[in-house]
């Protein structure tokens, strides 16, 4: 399989995009992704839902001024101050989605996932297929996904280490996720054919809404396949 994933500036030491050393002999990547920008905004910071409030309280302002008798410059001016407030927000959280896709990138190889993420620190986190307890690919309408990874119990991982790419807790322990993948389908197979000789990891596929909620938070209440 041919990747052709490059690193910024910020991840020229890596010998490998996405890898802190060379891969040991014997191990080789079988796929690397990133998250999706539009569905990091969507999922993720939630931007359809603030920018409706911000439609909301638009429309409220203008109704308001009309409604107490100030004059339309006044009332276009809070108005302008609401649309100038909005744009920023906004824009702030598109900005954040948009570094979240340029400085993730998720390996996996015959031996273990690797997911080097952080917008303003980076890091790079190994999880092991060794220890790793079930695989859960929760799919929406639009083919879009994440992949979550439950770990061992002892293999501690820190979720603000790792937001956004948590699903949240399971059992008393973080769960780390591969986020807003376009086709997540591809990568879980990937990871199942990986997994094969594995005999103590659980891999399930669970369809959620397209609306769920984000990787941090919970959502509509999934129903397994397994």
């Amino acid at each position: 399989m041919t990747h052709t994933h490059t690193n910024g500036p910020e991840h020229d030491f890596e010998p490998v995009p996405g890898l802190p050393a060379d891969l040991p002999k014997g191990e080789k990547i079988l796929w690397q992704g990133r998250p999706a920008t539009k569905l990091v905004s969507r999922r993720v910071m939630k931007v359809n839902w603030f920018a409706g409030y911000f439609a909301v309280l638009l429309v409220w302002t203008l109704a308001a001024g009309y409604a107490d008798g100030r004059t339309w410059p006044h009332v276009l001016f809070s108005a302008g101050a609401v649309l100038l407030l909005s744009a920023v927000f906004l824009g702030m959280m598109e900005l954040f989605a948009w570094g979240v896709h340029k400085t993730t990138l998720y390996t996996i190889t015959n031996k273990r996932v690797v997911m080097r993420i952080g917008v303003a620190l980076s890091a790079t986190f190994n999880l092991p297929f060794a220890k790793m307890v079930s695989a859960d690919l929760r799919l929406d309408k639009r083919g879009g996904g994440d992949i979550a990874l439950t770990m061992a119990q002892g293999h501690r991982l820190s979720f603000f280490s790792f937001w956004p790419h948590v699903r949240g807790y399971k059992s008393g322990s973080m769960v780390p996720q591969m986020i807003c993948l376009k086709n997540a389908q591809q990568p879980a197979r990937i990871l199942a054919d990986a997994l094969s000789g594995y005999a103590s990891v659980r891999i399930r596929e669970v369809a959620v809404a397209a609306s769920e909620a984000g990787p941090a938070f919970g959502g509509a209440t999934p129903v397994a396949a397994e």
